[in-house]
């Protein structure tokens, strides 16, 4: 069955019936469903005529016509009035309706939402002069299928919308055309996400496979009988091997946090207990570099509802970043600390690591936890950075209904700390 055919059953069925509420809750179920087109809205529309018993018309123009010759007007009573309108308040996406002379004649809720300055009464030219849009209002009246017209706005803020221009046939100017909006802002911007997540980490994965090919044909080739050679090329090798190593793990690290965003962390965890064990776990990686980690941790329990091999991993990120990107012989300070809030709330359960390295320039923090964002593209990659480990870390504090907070002062160091809500009392 077609989807017309389909939203014309459910509307005979809805009728014979006679249930305003059944009637209108299948307009809105049938709006949602997939495929729909606005050129189906007629269908609904003709409900605000239609009695029980009677056949289901082919368009609104047959039930005016039905209902002139009995003296009535399909649009001319109070109840179909409001039927229609109602139907259009409980479409899915911003609308508003306009007369023969392009006023605006109703507009439901979200319209408001998304133009305030929109209003009953006034010409929707004078507020949209998009000229695509303009057209669209020109020649909708004399045609059979919706204009889709495509809206890029700059002020106030940047937004991409889609506005939909249907004809109505309502057997009166007073609701000549319906047009629809729908704000794609941001699934534009995650689909940009999505493109560049991919082309990062196509890139990042290109250029140690294109080394790694590179050496294997030397090694085939003209160092095939150099000893030196092939043992230099073969730590190369196995050092970019590492790199897609590293770089896989963290891919798989951010999918599995991101596929659990919504799952609400059932255990529980002890922020001292989790910041010795990462420290201790780290101190191998600081002694071969000359650095050192000092631990500073509160005399009671620190416990937070958490999944704590996602706060391990989140915390470890941390304190390796700080090992990696602070001062040669520096030291890296780890500190469980507790900061009561004045509003009544649970009080907060803090987890810092703070390094003596060279900063970071403000202009980039906002950006710190952006997928494959790198304040130094060339040191990282040489210290082995995926640009992956922060953006790790962001998705687990969001899960946990964390913050993560940055300082930095260039010269100074970085703090990075991990903020959670004390566990309440007697919770399990």
């Amino acid at each position: 069955m077609s989807l017309r055919a389909g939203a014309r059953s459910v509307v005979f069925l809805c009728t014979e019936m006679r249930s305003p509420i059944v009637l209108l809750l299948s307009v809105i179920a049938v709006t949602w469903l997939p495929g729909w087109q606005h050129d189906n809205l007629e269908l609904f529309l003709a409900m605000a005529s239609l009695t029980p018993g009677a056949p289901f018309p082919r368009s609104l123009t047959d039930t005016a016509e039905q209902n002139a010759s009995e003296g009535q007007s399909a649009i001319g009573s109070k109840g179909s009035d409001e039927s229609w309108r109602a139907i259009i308040d409980a479409l899915p996406d911003a609308a508003l309706t306009l007369d023969a002379d392009g006023v605006i004649s109703h507009q439901n809720e979200l319209l408001k939402g998304l133009f305030p300055e929109m209003t009953v009464g006034q010409a929707m030219g004078q507020l949209l002069r998009d000229p695509d849009l303009k057209t669209a209002v020109e020649m909708a009246p004399r045609s059979t299928k919706p204009m889709v017209v495509h809206l890029n706005e700059r002020v106030p803020v940047p937004r991409s919308i889609e506005a939909t221009v249907t004809r109505l046939e309502l057997g009166s100017d007073t609701a000549r055309l319906l047009v629809t909006f729908r704000d794609l802002t941001e699934r534009e911007k995650v689909e940009k996400m999505r493109a560049d997540f991919v082309a990062n980490a196509s890139h990042e994965l290109r250029t140690p496979l294109a080394s790694l090919k590179g050496y294997i044909e030397t090694l085939q080739g003209s160092a095939r009988e150099d000893e030196a050679a092939r043992d230099r090329f073969l730590a190369i090798m196995w050092t970019q091997a590492l790199r897609m190593s590293r770089l896989v793990d963290d891919l798989l690290s951010l999918t599995r946090v991101e596929m659990r965003a919504h799952l609400v962390p059932r255990g529980t965890a002890d922020l001292n207990e989790v910041a010795a064990y990462v420290v201790q776990s780290l101190e191998p990686l600081a002694n071969s570099q000359n650095a050192r980690i000092s631990l500073k941790v509160l005399d009671a329990d620190a416990l937070i509802r958490a999944d704590r091999e996602e706060i391990v991993q989140a915390l470890q990120n941390l304190v390796h970043n700080a090992l990696k990107y602070g001062r040669d012989n520096g030291c890296v300070e780890v500190t469980v600390s507790r900061q009561a809030n004045d509003d009544g709330t649970q009080d907060t359960f803090n987890v810092s690591v703070a390094d003596d390295g060279p900063g970071i320039a403000a202009h980039h923090l906002p950006r710190l936890v952006e997928r494959f964002y790198r304040v130094n593209p060339a040191s990282s990659r040489e210290k082995g950075g995926t640009g992956l480990g922060l953006a790790i870390v962001k998705h687990i504090m969001l899960r946990h209904r964390g913050d993560l907070k940055v300082t930095s002062k260039v010269g100074q160091g970085s703090t990075f700390t991990l903020a959670f809500e004390e566990l309440a009392p007697n919770a399990t």
